[in-house]
């Protein structure tokens, strides 16, 4: 099993920029793809970004392509989303989420239910 703690949320103003931070514990992280989504209030769980266990590939939703970046540091057993130019509509709980896959994949997947391991979430709020 992995462990995911979100963190790096917070209150900022339209056209701000904040870095969120996945970290995670328990088994060999590297093995693992990750994905973020988000939740705004009175609203379903959405896809983010995405990317696989080498950090080889990504994907991003179109809404947040060209604003944000997703990266990973396999020996910090971190994932990152840089959010960039962030609109009042970016205000949600950010999650990660985690899955296993074989090393010679280069799998990520942008349904909740290909993930296997949440977090908690970060609270994220974009004022106008």
């Amino acid at each position: 099993q992995v462990q995911l703690v979100e963190s790096g949320g917070g209150l900022v103003q339209a056209g701000g920029s904040l870095r969120l931070s996945c970290a995670a514990s328990g088994r060999t992280f590297s093995r693992y793809a990750v994905g973020w989504f988000h939740q705004a209030p009175g609203k379903e769980r959405e896809f983010v970004a995405a990317i696989s266990w080498s950090g080889g590939r990504t994907r991003y939703s179109d809404s947040v392509k060209g604003r944000f970046t997703i990266s990973r540091d396999n020996a910090k057993r971190t994932v990152y989303l840089q959010m960039n130019s962030l609109k009042p509509e970016d205000t949600a709980v950010y999650y990660c989420a985690a899955k296993e896959t074989p090393y010679n994949s280069n799998y990520y997947g942008t349904q909740i239910l290909d993930y296997d391991y949440w977090g908690q979430g970060t609270q994220v709020t974009v004022s106008s």
